[in-house]
Formats: structure tokens, sequence, C-alpha cells
């Protein structure tokens, strides 16, 4: 198993923004505020520490995020930790450590939430921009376990 894995529960603090690669790959981002609480023992106070993460997701993950999320949401992210650097142009050297997300849910602690699948896009319906470097993956036919012939999905690997 990977050492590199997050798991985070907090509030969105910015809608969605998704954006398209060049190639058509859907990708969104939004913030994610973490909330710890405790009692300090000595002062018998409750305190309370914020920490604030971008998070990133791709695809069809980008595109629902952006359907269904909204500042406030309170949703739980499971992802893994990325650092991307850069230069300014200015020429300062700047990098940010992101969390880019494999699943992303509703936390139901304090919330109900509805769930609706959507249907899995190929090459013949209208799924993304011609399927090759699209934001739709690409379909390969693979026989499913009740016999017919089923969808399966080449994801390619993430831009970075």
């Amino acid at each position: 198993m990977n050492g590199n894995s997050v798991t985070l529960v907090g509030n969105v603090t910015r809608d969605p923004e998704l954006r398209f690669t060049a190639s058509g790959q859907a990708t969104a981002s939004f913030g994610l505020a973490v909330n710890r609480v405790w009692n300090d023992r000595q002062t018998n106070e409750k305190k309370e520490a914020v920490s604030f993460f971008d998070i990133v997701c791709w695809r069809e993950m980008a595109e629902n995020a952006s359907e269904s999320l909204s500042k406030g949401a309170r949703v739980v992210v499971t992802g893994r930790l990325e650092q991307r650097s850069w230069e300014t142009p200015e020429g300062e050297k700047r990098s940010k450590i992101e969390v880019v997300a494999d699943e992303i849910g509703p936390s139901l602690r304090w919330a109900t939430a509805e769930i609706r699948k959507n249907d899995r896009r190929g090459p013949s319906d209208g799924g993304g921009q011609g399927m090759n470097g699209g934001s739709r993956p690409v379909a390969n036919a693979a026989p499913s376990p009740s016999g017919g012939a089923a969808p399966t999905y080449d994801y390619g690997d993430e831009p970075f």
C-alpha cells in the first residue's frame, strides 16, 4: 500500500472551480477547512485550530464535484499529497502541497444526502471530445461476470 494517503473531513470553503486542460480533461479545485477542537487540561478552556487544504480532482469526479458541492458543504476526502512547484513572472520560486482526491463523499454526521448515479458515457454516446485525450475515459470491451461485454475504462496517467 502507498504510504502517501490522507483522509480529511471538513467544510468546503469555496465553490469548486471547474476547468479543462488543453486536451479537454476536466479538473476541479476547491478549498477545505478542517477544524480540530479540544479541551486544554491546564486551563479547562475549549481550544480550536483550523487547517486549510486545497483539493484537486480530475475527470468525472471533477465534473461531479463541480455540480454537487458548494461552499459550506461537509465532505470526506481521501487522496494523496502532491507537491507542485512553479516560478512566478518575477522569477520567484513557489511551491504548495495539494490533496489529489481519489474519493469525495458527503459527511452524513449532521446531514442527509441523496445519491444519484451518473450513466457512464462511451465514445458512441457523446461522452467526451473524441475520447482520446478528451474529458472522458476510453472505453474498451471486456467480458463481464454475467458473460456479456461490459465497458472498462483506461484513465491513463494524471497530468502533472
